[in-house]
């Protein structure tokens, strides 16, 4: 039988990743707010192969720089699984499409402007290789790599996500280190029996995230996270 906690704390942290992907909207226009016009970043400093970080509120998002202003990333859409059309799946992803994305655990790896891509946020540069110095790959090979991979996957934000993208073109393995910071947060927190307020928080948090009635959620929740913490 599977163990249902990281079935859950998936489940939590695909409804917490909308709120990292999901633009803002525009005040009283009920628009999506448009990504900066070409140009709006200084692309001479990037070199093919190069790992681009830009920070979110809750996570990081991640893509393998190209060259020629074009980015390769990992993103949750739902379009490549119900058309093949690719002039309508290279739009940039709304925010319906991403939802949706996520619900279905679709994805694209897709090629964007770096405008598209960071929308507007800054960009670090292989700031992980520190994390891997002996197991960076040539720029070259990062890139094809992550052209290779370019088209329809699954998602998940535990196992399949941008990070685990970029990771695998780069540094040759799949890793993702804030889906992990993040699942042994919340595993503390819940070891922790001196904490059976933060317990709960979570719990409650866990509710509201996947937006299910507290009788369908408590048995899959709570119980779970208890017998987690007793063990």
């Amino acid at each position: 039988m599977k163990n249902p906690v990281p079935q859950a704390a998936s489940l939590l942290l695909e409804k917490l990743m909308l709120l990292v992907h999901v633009r803002p909207l525009l005040a009283g226009s009920g628009g999506e707010t448009p990504p900066p016009a070409p140009g709006y970043y200084d692309t001479s400093c990037f070199k093919r192969g190069d790992l681009l970080e830009v920070p979110r509120t809750l996570f990081i998002h991640f893509g393998i720089y190209l060259g020629e202003n074009r980015v390769a990333h990992l993103m949750p859409d739902i379009l490549p699984a119900l058309t093949g059309d690719r002039r309508q799946i290279q739009q940039v992803v709304t925010n319906k499409r991403l939802i949706l994305g996520v619900i279905a655990r679709t994805a694209s790896v897709r090629v964007d402007t770096v405008e598209d891509f960071a929308y507007g946020g800054s960009i670090l540069v292989n700031h992980m290789d520190r994390l891997f110095e002996d197991q960076v790959l040539g720029s070259e090979e990062a890139a094809r790599r992550a052209e290779r991979l370019v088209g329809a996957t699954a998602y998940s934000l535990l196992w399949n996500n941008c990070e685990h993208f970029v990771t695998y073109c780069r540094y040759g393995a799949p890793v993702s280190l804030q889906t992990d910071k993040f699942c042994e947060t919340v595993k503390m927190i819940i070891r922790d029996q001196r904490s059976v307020l933060a317990s709960v928080l979570v719990g409650l948090a866990s509710i509201v995230c996947l937006g299910l009635a507290p009788s369908t959620t408590l048995p899959t929740i709570f119980i779970p996270f208890f017998l987690w913490m007793a063990g």
